[in-house]
């Protein structure tokens, strides 16, 4: 299972010791507002550079309005930048019929799309029929929601041989990742905090304490092979 980051703040993307292998960056136009960036061709650029800087495969980028005209305008020149850095580009769209003139373009440019906020089934039959690379629904609102999250998942995982990729989003604990690592999902994506906080375990913890005691404690007892025959 692929993990991407999900954040444009680039000073968040160093990971310590312990994090497994990133091989991306997910983000949009909430991400760079929290990251202080405008949603502009400027700052998609800089992303860009930012994740061929850190040895990052792949970046996917949300387009910000449905403006077929201004997704051409994106999109060729984000092709030119990732393919000189190596970088392998996938945009983000709402799945939603509003934004099929972007997908229209995005087709005509054989340009990699992902559809993220599905919601339900019907949602990833569509997504299927328009070819998409991958589908993100947001596990944690539809958890929310009082949605039948793991049905849906089990859908995506279903369709993944023939339709889009699984990318999860929103997961709220460890125990999901798990399920969704479980389950077959093909990515997910979290903030890097959560991949920090969730690198490390009070049990673990609490084992390796209970192992430096008793290592301890064992330097009282008689050397091996001193035993009475």
């Amino acid at each position: 299972m692929k993990v991407y980051l999900d954040s444009a703040d680039v000073a968040s993307w160093a990971l310590p010791r312990g994090c497994p292998p990133v091989c991306g960056i997910t983000t949009n136009p909430t991400l760079l507002l929290r990251a202080g960036l405008p949603v502009t061709l400027g700052s998609a650029q800089y992303l860009l550079q930012a994740a061929a800087d850190h040895g990052m495969a792949e970046l996917m980028l949300q387009l910000p309005s449905n403006d077929a005209v201004q997704a051409r305008q994106w999109i060729v020149p984000l092709q030119d930048s990732a393919a000189a850095r190596n970088v392998r580009l996938t945009i983000k769209l709402p799945c939603h019929p509003d934004w099929l003139p972007c997908v229209a373009v995005l087709q005509g440019l054989r340009q990699p799309f992902l559809l993220t906020g599905l919601s339900n089934a019907v949602q990833l039959l569509w997504a299927q029929s328009l070819q998409a690379d991958f589908v993100a629904p947001y596990l944690g609102r539809l958890a929310a929601d009082g949605r039948d999250v793991w049905t849906l998942v089990q859908a995506c995982v279903a369709v993944q041989s023939g339709g889009p990729a699984l990318l999860a989003a929103s997961i709220r604990s460890s125990d999901v990742l798990a399920r969704l690592l479980a389950c077959g999902a093909a990515a997910v994506t979290v903030p890097p905090a959560s991949l920090v906080g969730w690198a490390d375990d009070a049990l673990t913890q609490a084992a390796m304490a209970q192992f430096a005691q008793d290592a301890a404690a064992s330097l009282a007892l008689k050397p091996a092979g001193s035993q009475p025959k």
